[in-house]
This record gives structure tokens, C-alpha cells and sequence, in this order.
């Protein structure tokens, strides 16, 4: 099968099961109410204050990234950079994952840097993005113990889900099934050609990864990692303000929420649609339960900021993906290499 059948077969997959939850998650909402809360009821300052945070914490992402990739030696421009960023974003809505794969590709065709060590910082980034999730969740679990337990205590399918990862012995199963898999394969391709363009692959993926060893500016880094996040957060949190129902909720109720939601980013879904939604309205729930129309108005409060960034990284990242030959065009050179 044609790699193009695939990536057909997966677009469809993947837009099956986001339109399933979706629709799950809407199932019941009457749209005539919906649409006249979003003509009404909500006050869109606060949006496009958060679409210009999100805007400032891509420029942070691409900036960060310049980091990892001159410490092997290679100097992304900036614009690159944020163009690569931005039509990640932009596949992602196509298929989940497609964006980090998207993103090494049109940066190295135009960078002239290997993919693999592109594709290695990246991953390199995620490890860091996943680990600053983690301490913002132990800082809420510390802080909203008592809303977390019941918010999973309500949703029983997440945490069963969750649980039966640790206790099915399936997963063993399919584990060393992999294994063994991947051994057979390397015994009979390890005098190839092939192998050896693999072996290369992994040489520079590995190199890509290990570059926050030698990342000269440690501290601009780290600032970089925290200050994105800082603006994922706010982002979220001043939308917040559009909607009179949710105005008086608190910096620390809308990191619950945050957090929370950025695990329904995490879904296998096209930008999280659907599993983002649902995680937002059962914890606006929580923290809501009494507030007249609280659901009708959560699956409001969730459609517009959850469309709000799509909307952006679907505008951006078309943009970008026509502007970035423009821009490269007539500087075929390689990129500069700084002395290491």
C-alpha cells in the first residue's frame, strides 16, 4: 500500500474518532442556545488578548528550538523557525503527531539539517513540555486534592481506563510481542543497506535528543520552557473573563481546568477535539455544580476556546505554509554552521 493510501486511511481513522467524541460530548446541546450565547453572552476582548499569548508562546517555542539546534552547530532564522512551529500545528489537525514529523520536514528542506537531529530536538522537547505538565499537575494535586477525586470519581471511565494500563496483562503481552518483533527484524536486516541508513537515522535522532546537554544558554532555556507554559496557562485563564459564569473562578481553579484539559490534548484525536472539550466541561462541572445552565454554558465556554486556537493554528499555519518558499526563495544556501 502507497504511503499516500495510508495517510488516507489514518486521516479518516483519526477524523472517525474525533467526530465520535465530539459528538459524545454534544450530543445533547441545543445549537440554536449555543449560537446565541456566542452572539450575545460572551465578551471577545479576552480572545483576542488570548490568541495574541498564544501567538507570543509559538515565537517562545521557536526561539527555544533555535537553542537546541545550535548546540550541534546549526543556526535556524528565526522566521523558519516559527513558520516550522506553526505548520506543526497546522498538520496536527490533520493527523495527531503528523505536526513534529511536518514541522522537522519543511524546516530541514529549507535549513539543509539532517531530519533525524531535527526530529531528536523535537523529541527532546516534548520530554521537557511533558515534564513541566507533571510538576503543574503535582502542584494541583497538592492544592485541589478533594476536586481531583471527585472529578475522577464522576468521570469512572478515565480512571479505569487509566488503572487497567498497569493491570492488564496485555499489555505484557504486546510488549514483548514488539520486542521480539523488532529483534527478528534486526537479525535480518543488520548486513543491509537499509540497516545502515537506519543505523544513521538513529545516530543523528540520538544526537538531536542528547543536545540539552550542550545547550550554551541553560537559563535563557529554561526560561524559554517555563514562560511557554506560563502562556499556555494564561492563555486559558483570561477566557475566563468572556463569560459571566465563569469570571469569578479563581487563578488556581483555571490551572485545574488547564492542566486537566492539556491531558485531553494528549488523545490520539485531530488538536485534541472532543477529549479537550469533554475534560473542560466535566471539571467546570466540579467546580459549578449549582450555577443554572452550568453545562450548556461549559460546552459554550469550551467550543470558543478550544475553536479560538484552532481557528489560529489552521490561519497561521496555512499562511505559513504559503509564505515559507516565498520566503526561502533564492536563499538555497546552507544554513550557517557556528563553530562548536
Amino acid at each position: 500500500m502507497s504511503l499516500i493510501y495510508k495517510r488516507i486511511i489514518k486521516f479518516f481513522l483519526f477524523l472517525g474518532i474525533t467526530s465520535f467524541l465530539f459528538w459524545l460530548v454534544y450530543r445533547d446541546q441545543n445549537w440554536s442556545d449555543l449560537v446565541k450565547a456566542l452572539k450575545e453572552d460572551v465578551d471577545y476582548t479576552w480572545i483576542w488578548v488570548a490568541i495574541g499569548m498564544g501567538i507570543l508562546s509559538h515565537i517562545c517555542r521557536a526561539l527555544r528550538w533555535q537553542l537546541l539546534t545550535a548546540s550541534m552547530g546549526y543556526r535556524i532564522r528565526l522566521a523558519n523557525s516559527f513558520m516550522g512551529v506553526m505548520i506543526g500545528y497546522f498538520a496536527n489537525i490533520a493527523l495527531p503527531r503528523m505536526g513534529e514529523f511536518t514541522r522537522c520536514g519543511v524546516v530541514s528542506k529549507y535549513e539543509d539539517i539532517p531530519f533525524a537531529k531535527l526530529l531528536g530536538t523535537v523529541v527532546t522537547e516534548r520530554v521537557i513540555d511533558m515534564l513541566i505538565l507533571l510538576g503543574l499537575t503535582f502542584v494541583v494535586i497538592l492544592t485541589q486534592f478533594k476536586q481531583i477525586v471527585f472529578f475522577l470519581e464522576e468521570n469512572k471511565g478515565i480512571e479505569d481506563k487509566f488503572l487497567s494500563l498497569f493491570h492488564s496483562g496485555w499489555i505484557l503481552f504486546v510488549l514483548a510481542g514488539l520486542l521480539a518483533i523488532c529483534y527478528l527484524v534486526w537479525r535480518l536486516l543488520r548486513h543491509s543497506a537499509f540497516y545502515q541508513r537506519l543505523k544513521g537515522f538513529g545516530k543523528g535522532l540520538k544526537e538531536g535528543i542528547l543536545t540539552i546537554k550542550r545547550v550554551r544558554h541553560k537559563g535563557l532555556f529554561i526560561f524559554y520552557s517555563l514562560f511557554i507554559w506560563l502562556l499556555y496557562y494564561l492563555m486559558f485563564y483570561v477566557c475566563f473573563f468572556c463569560f459571566e459564569f465563569t469570571s469569578g473562578l479563581g487563578p488556581l481553579v483555571a490551572l485545574t481546568i488547564f492542566v486537566l484539559s492539556s491531558y485531553g490534548m494528549v488523545a490520539p484525536v485531530q488538536g485534541g477535539i472532543g477529549a479537550w472539550h469533554f475534560m473542560v466541561i466535566a471539571a467546570l462541572l466540579i467546580y459549578l455544580p449549582h450555577t443554572p445552565g452550568v453545562e450548556s454554558m461549559s460546552k459554550t465556554f469550551a467550543l470558543l476556546t478550544h475553536g479560538t486556537m484552532t481557528l489560529l493554528y489552521i490561519v497561521v499555519g496555512a499562511l505559513c505554509l504559503l509564505v515559507m518558499p516565498l520566503y526561502n526563495a533564492g536563499s538555497r544556501k546552507k544554513a550557517p554552521k557556528e563553530q562548536r
